[in-house]
């Protein structure tokens, strides 16, 4: 795995509608591989290998959650709305950065617990009672950090055994690997996109804005997926298991996946041996939704699925075979999958 491109992907912010610095990052990385490309006024980079055959869009978005600056108080501290959806618990002494007139360090604080009442302790936190501690003195934090200022998460990434833990694993890691894929692809038979987009987590925004100007024939999403196989989550419970291979998207919440389409990607993977675990998601959405039935045409789509534990927190964890293997059914998609038969 190429470590460095990974952990730079990982770690440069890209708040939903603030997405330029990981934007930069990608378009530098693919350019020198890429017949075209543009970014559209969204804000969705899309970049193409020009071929013959159907119209082909991989999406894989590049925002992460994220907070936005709503007011600094009397006493300096920055209260905070969400981009994305958030578990409050997950927040509490996070460090972050604040992306105002210049970055600034801070802190996620609450009220002690020394001090909570007894139905305090119970209960469960509320984003309205956190707020960002820079350090620094009001005055200071006020003509630094407008309102509608962005703050992402501050985490790096580190490798835990056969895993990567980091933030922004969702979706990082799959724009890792179609960055990679897109890389190592010697051929391409269809005329492919692949589509880095932007605002996902508050309501696959980019992918609509991409899907109807391309109109692609199929729908290839990249994205993560719950690995549960954890204490206390019963085994009919689970939806894909860490380092048993890429996941191959059958339904989430959202989306029915074209079922000649699931069972194509299934064979390519069996043909070349990639180890891959069928995903059947109770819940959520992802951009795979935007490129079947929101522009009216009705594509083919599926999604291949990155399993990751403790997705929506700073510890997401992945692991390093699931991810090779997705490198490699992506990669073997963009050479072939102009050769699907639709029915």
């Amino acid at each position: 795995m190429n470590r460095e491109l990974l952990n730079s992907i990982l770690s440069t912010p890209g708040a939903p509608g603030f997405e330029a610095p990981i934007r930069d990052v990608i378009e530098a990385e693919l350019k020198p591989h890429a017949d075209e490309i543009t970014t559209d006024r969204i804000g969705n980079l899309i970049v193409r290998k020009k071929g013959e055959g159907p119209k082909v869009m991989a999406a894989a978005h590049m925002d992460e959650i994220a907070l936005i600056s709503t007011h600094v108080d009397s006493n300096g501290f920055i209260r905070f709305s969400t981009l994305g959806g958030f578990d409050p618990e997950t927040l509490i002494t996070q460090r972050v950065t604040v992306h105002g007139e210049k970055d600034l360090v801070g802190v996620i604080g609450s009220k002690p617990i020394h001090i909570q009442s007894d139905s305090e302790k119970k209960s469960k936190s509320k984003l309205k009672d956190l707020f960002i501690d820079t350090g620094l003195k009001k005055d200071e934090v006020k003509e630094l950090v407008p309102p509608g200022s962005p703050i992402t998460r501050l985490r790096e990434p580190m490798i835990m055994g056969e895993c990567i833990t980091s933030k922004s694993l969702d979706n990082r890691i799959s724009v890792y690997i179609l960055i990679e894929a897109f890389k190592q692809a010697v051929k391409v038979n269809s005329d492919f996109y692949a589509v880095f987009t932007c605002q996902e987590e508050v309501g696959i925004r980019g992918a609509r804005v991409a899907a109807g100007a391309i109109q692609p024939d199929i729908g290839l999403n990249l994205d993560v997926t719950l690995a549960n196989d954890l204490p206390g989550v019963s085994e009919h419970e689970q939806c894909t298991k860490l380092g048993e291979g890429i996941g191959i998207k059958v339904m989430d919440k959202s989306i029915i996946c074209t079922p000649s389409l699931v069972s194509y990607l299934e064979k390519i993977a069996d043909e070349k041996k990639i180890p891959y675990q069928r995903e059947v998601l109770t819940a959520g959405g992802t951009d795979t939704s935007a490129m079947q039935y929101l522009m009216g045409i009705g594509s083919h789509v599926t999604s291949i699925s990155c399993p990751v534990r403790y997705i929506h927190s700073t510890a997401e964890t992945c692991a390093i075979p699931d991810v090779e293997a997705g490198i490699k059914l992506t990669k073997a998609c963009i050479e072939q999958i102009g050769s699907y038969p639709f029915e």
